[in-house]
């Protein structure tokens, strides 16, 4: 992702607007040089967050509350059983924001084939995707924002979450396919406990 060091930070379970409000403290010290380039990861309680061009008819009918963001791409779904990924990083070309979202999906998608789960980018549409025979599903999201130079917002690997949060809504505005997890991929039991230290070893091969 960059060639200088990144700093890691678990956060382990953390409500989503600590963890905005951290996101953009560090965005800033990162932007003024003040501090390293910096890796979150961590889990969220359940929570649906909307980016820029998420439509009305995309959002949950049954009132639960969303999160509009400053993000890319449309709404999404975060919650325990997902690992979720804030890059706070100052990229080398401050333009080059779709080399920087495929070196994520790059990073995941090597995830993914560590368990056997065959795993590739959809040229027209971000994330990791599962396309087989069962059809397209998504088994994790992307969405970025840069500013100054310096990204924010990440990436989600549903490991084991629960999927039946993706009934309310189009998840990612993308109706016409599904969303899956590595454990409903592989079913047997899988915990994020044991896939964190993987996702941390690809993304740092990344860089």
């Amino acid at each position: 992702m960059t060639t200088s060091p990144v700093a890691l930070k678990r956060l382990g379970l953390i409500d989503y607007e600590s963890a905005w409000e951290l996101q953009r403290q560090i965005h800033n010290e990162v932007a003024d040089g003040k501090r390293p380039n910096t890796l979150l990861l961590l889990e969220h309680p359940p929570v649906f967050t909307a980016g820029r061009r998420t439509l009305d008819n995309e959002r949950p009918l049954d009132g639960s509350k969303v999160i509009d963001v400053d993000r890319g791409g449309k709404i999404t779904f975060h919650g325990p059983g997902q690992i979720v990924g804030y890059p706070i990083i100052k990229l080398r070309d401050s333009f080059d924001v779709v080399g920087f979202v495929r070196e994520l999906e790059n990073s995941l998608i090597d995830v993914c084939r560590e368990y056997g789960i065959s795993a590739e980018r959809y040229c027209e549409r971000s994330g990791v995707w599962i396309r087989d025979a069962k059809g397209d599903r998504k088994i994790a999201a992307i969405g970025i924002r840069v500013a100054r130079g310096v990204t924010m917002h990440g990436f989600a690997l549903n490991v084991n979450p629960d999927l039946s949060f993706y009934e309310k809504i189009i998840p990612c505005g993308i109706p016409d396919a599904g969303v899956t997890s590595m454990e409903n991929e592989l079913h047997p039991a899988l915990s994020v406990d044991e896939v964190l230290p993987v996702v941390e070893r690809h993304l740092y091969a990344q860089r």
